[in-house]
């Protein structure tokens, strides 16, 4: 029986997404090692963002195994995978845009607690949560937005309050796409310390097109290009590489 060591968190076998004839991932063998921060990238339609919905099984996998600590999640529901504790935030912020700060971190939280379905509840009956909430809030550095609704943030402080209820479901992995899209140079150093804060005792995947970003952040990356991997390795192995550097400039 195939398995993976403690070393790795996530494993691919094979993994190929087909589309119509066409093979929008082909053969991805990816390792992702446990407590790391490992970024996947590569040229547009290199097929990230189609690795990311296969993990997180949004698409369906056409060939091949995907492993979670050691456990065959090929064909498990998506709500399965993110209560096993692999969560994934997505590249627009996906926040509720008519509640305030409080209330999104609150709602986050109460699905770990087994709350998730009690919306008719009193505010006095989560007040347990209460400590939590302002802490994740405090960790994002919103805490002078509690009772601001989402939809008055600004962008950048939007993505902060999706790291905020990422959080609240107390992942083993994150996987982040594109964490720093649209965020202008003081978001993206505010994103940066986050991630490097919660990398701490878990393990981080993300997509993500800016290179500098992924220079600062990654202990190692994946490179994809026509949906199989191309390279693998630190920053400046897959910098030097010259089949990377034609992916993305051209020959």
């Amino acid at each position: 029986m195939t398995s993976v060591t403690d070393e790795f968190v996530i494993k691919t076998l094979g993994l190929t997404k087909e589309f119509q004839g066409f093979k929008a991932v082909s053969g991805v063998d990816l390792q992702v090692r446990r407590g790391s921060i490992h970024a996947m990238i590569g040229p547009n339609g290199a097929g990230k963002s189609t690795v990311f919905n296969l993990l997180t099984r949004f698409l369906t996998v056409t060939s091949g195994k995907i492993f979670f600590n050691g456990k065959d999640i090929t064909r498990d529901d998506p709500a399965d995978i993110a209560t096993r504790g692999l969560v994934r935030s997505f590249q627009i912020s996906s926040t509720f845009g008519h509640l305030s700060v409080r209330e999104n971190v609150r709602i986050a939280l109460q699905r770990p607690l087994n709350l998730h379905y009690d919306f008719w509840r009193s505010d006095r009956c989560l007040e347990g949560l209460s400590d939590k909430v302002d802490e994740l809030i405090t960790a994002v550095g919103l805490q002078d937005f509690r009772t601001h609704t989402a939809s008055d943030l600004s962008y950048g402080r939007k993505r902060a309050l999706e790291f905020a209820t990422t959080l609240a479901l107390n992942p083993q992995v994150m996987l982040l796409d594109e964490p720093m899209a649209g965020l202008g140079r003081e978001d993206i150093e505010r994103i940066m310390t986050l991630i490097r804060e919660a990398a701490v005792g878990r393990t981080v995947l993300m997509v993500e097109h800016n290179l500098k970003v992924v220079e600062d952040l990654s202990d190692w990356i994946t490179v994809l290009a026509r949906g199989q991997i191309l390279a693998e390795g630190s920053y400046i192995e897959v910098s030097a590489n010259p089949q990377v550097r034609t992916a993305y400039i051209g020959a």
